[in-house]
């Protein structure tokens, strides 16, 4: 009988490839460098082939190791997939659970969400990672999460996702910027040579250039930012304006600035808080539930200070107030 690779070699290679370093790689999964260059070279014993470059400064797959870590990944999932159908079997929302969140949603809708959770579910152990969309989405595929909170439009290939809420994009400027002064704001006011974005690989960057129509194929801002609050206060510097969601906006991420955010007259631009997870996952019992929870204290808006958010089937809009920091 063949010797076969073991689960933890499979996952210290996938981790390698995601982060092409073993001193990063050792660390995300708690080992010595040592262990880890240990268990690659295990793994390539056992293949009969070298899976990884090395050298003094780069680590480099080689073709045929770029598709063991597809195939790795694959089968990792296969092992999560087996282990949560037993768990499953269990209490709902009892146990671990891994839920990936995107930095543009996660300090601004779980504060509202993980009390009412732990009141309801007590058995639940709850794992958090903030992460961009796409290791999100590659970390459930590969069995590392099991569900991701996320923002609408993206492609989420194969994944089985649950829209959950609208969040209306708010236009946000100096408090004594001319545009601050209009008492209704429209899409076509927008001046897109003006518009702060963070930078390449958050979904909420290409939110708000779609948010912006036509014209926002000729947004090219000369600086971005890195992080939401490095937006803000780009913008307060008076380096220009921006679109932020109604969620960060209601959550508090203007307070104590000089900014101002007004809503969209009408047809306001908007982005979908979405839950994902594996089609072959075997947690969909506690994906409906957490998705449920979610929609529920959406509705429960004006309690949990969320008043921003909408389920995605209602049709009644929220008071538009006049927002400031």
């Amino acid at each position: 009988m063949s010797v076969l690779p073991t689960l933890r070699q499979l996952r210290y290679l996938v981790e390698l490839a995601e982060r092409l370093s073993f001193r990063q790689a050792a660390d995300a999964l708690f080992v010595t460098q040592s262990t880890l260059s240990a268990g690659i070279k295990e793994l390539e014993s056992v293949l009969g082939v070298a899976l990884v470059e090395r050298d003094q400064r780069t680590v480099r797959l080689t073709p045929l190791g770029c598709e063991v870590v597809e195939r790795a990944r694959a089968l990792l999932a296969a092992a999560e997939d087996l282990v949560g159908a037993v768990k499953g079997a269990a209490a709902p929302l009892a146990g671990s659970l891994r839920l990936g969140v995107i930095p543009t949603i996660a300090p601004f809708l779980l504060p509202a969400i993980l009390p009412p959770l732990r009141a309801r579910y007590p058995a639940l152990r709850l794992f958090l990672r903030e992460d961009q969309t796409a290791r999100l989405l590659e970390r459930i595929e590969s069995g590392q999460l099991d569900f991701a909170l996320l923002a609408l439009p993206y492609d989420t290939g194969k994944l089985v996702v649950r829209p959950l809420l609208q969040d209306e994009f708010w236009y946000v400027a100096r408090d004594d910027d001319p545009t601050a002064k209009l008492k209704q704001f429209a899409l076509r006011d927008l001046d897109p040579g003006r518009i702060l974005l963070l930078e390449e690989g958050h979904c909420l960057r290409d939110h708000a250039i779609t948010a912006c129509g036509p014209r926002g194929r000729s947004i090219a801002p000369e600086f971005e930012a890195t992080s939401l609050p490095t937006l803000v206060q780009m913008v307060e510097g008076g380096l220009g304006v921006t679109l932020l969601p109604e969620m960060t906006v209601k959550a508090g991420i203007l307070r104590g600035t000089k900014l101002i955010a007004r809503p969209f007259a009408a047809r306001a631009p908007a982005r979908t808080i979405a839950l994902a997870a594996r089609a072959s996952s075997p947690l969909r019992r506690d994906f409906d539930l957490l998705a449920d929870l979610i929609e529920d204290q959406a509705r429960r808006a004006g309690k949990v200070g969320v008043p921003a958010l909408r389920r995605t089937g209602d049709r009644a809009k929220s008071g538009r107030a006049r927002q400031t920091g």
